[in-house]
């Protein structure tokens, strides 16, 4: 299942006019994209010369959670928010723990809902504690136009909008968003571009984003500590965020053996509670997840 919406932040090859790649500008990679193909995402793809936003409206979860779940635990506490996920994403961890629908979704079932229908299910469940939306599960920026037609309605009715994001886009297309969004938990995956490597992206970008929704909206960062991966860099992370506030909320969240390193341990206990040791010297408030 896919839709036929014309992406947002993209450009004809300028350099080949020839060429009918069209260069995808949402995110980092910029992604060349061939005619029939798709980018890095795999959700985004060219057809006839024009870039298609081929996961507009695909949803493949929706859930009424609690909010400490996204994990935000200083945002609106003890309520709950419809949460909706839909497929993709523009990094490729071999340890993703929802690879289900992020890498592996080809058959995954979905439903097509309008930014209206996501409207009325917020609506539906505000007796039942609902906040608003939050956009999670899979990588949501990748369908940007999705979000931003959701989250237009969203705040229009008095309802929040939340993502669980890992930070990876460009600049101009975070500018439009934040306006609009009213609480973020970004996902850093390290402080090296050794283990950025590992997912295919690099820290930077990530930072910046952090750096720029910490100006606009409620922010929230987690980690999930992977064994062998990235648990030295757990105190170069809070370190650099106290740097921006002391008070910001940590998140480091356990490994489980998944996707492509379905034949690692989990993190063990003592890894988590000696990372958040680390992370306490820098930062006020640290929590451990999935312990």
């Amino acid at each position: 299942m896919d839709n036929c919406v014309i992406a947002k932040y993209w450009e004809h090859n300028k350099e080949n006019k020839e060429s009918k790649d069209v260069i995808c500008k949402l995110c980092p990679h910029n992604c060349a994209i061939a005619d029939g193909r798709g980018g890095k995402c795999g959700v985004r793809i060219n057809r006839n010369d024009q870039l298609i936003a081929t996961s507009y409206g695909v949803v493949t979860t929706v859930a009424l959670d609690p909010i400490e779940k996204k994990p935000l635990y200083e945002f609106c506490p003890g309520s709950k928010i419809v949460s909706l996920g839909s497929i993709g994403c523009n990094l490729h961890c071999p340890f993703c723990q929802n690879h289900s629908i992020s890498l592996e979704y080809k058959n995954v079932k979905a439903d097509l809902l309008t930014p209206e229908t996501v409207l009325e299910i917020a609506k539906l469940s505000v007796p039942d504690g609902n906040i608003g939306i939050a956009y999670t599960y899979n990588e949501p920026l990748i369908g940007i136009e999705f979000i931003l037609d959701c989250s237009r309605l969203i705040r229009r009715a008095g309802l929040k909008n939340v993502l669980v994001t890992n930070g990876y886009i460009n600049h101009e297309p975070l500018c439009e968003l934040l306006p609009y969004i009213d609480a973020m938990n970004i996902d850093i995956k390290g402080n090296t571009k050794r283990t950025y490597n590992v997912v295919g992206g690099t820290p930077e970008h990530v930072k910046h984003t952090i750096l720029l929704a910490g100006k606009s909206c409620h922010v929230e960062v987690t980690t999930l500590i992977v064994p062998g991966e990235n648990e030295d860099e757990i105190e170069e992370i809070a370190k650099w965020l106290a740097e921006i506030n002391p008070n910001i909320p940590y998140h480091l969240s356990r490994f489980f053996p998944r996707y492509k390193y379905k034949d690692r341990n989990p993190t063990p206990h003592e890894t988590m509670y000696k990372a958040r040791d680390r992370a306490l010297k820098y930062l006020t408030n640290v929590y451990l997840g999935n312990i």
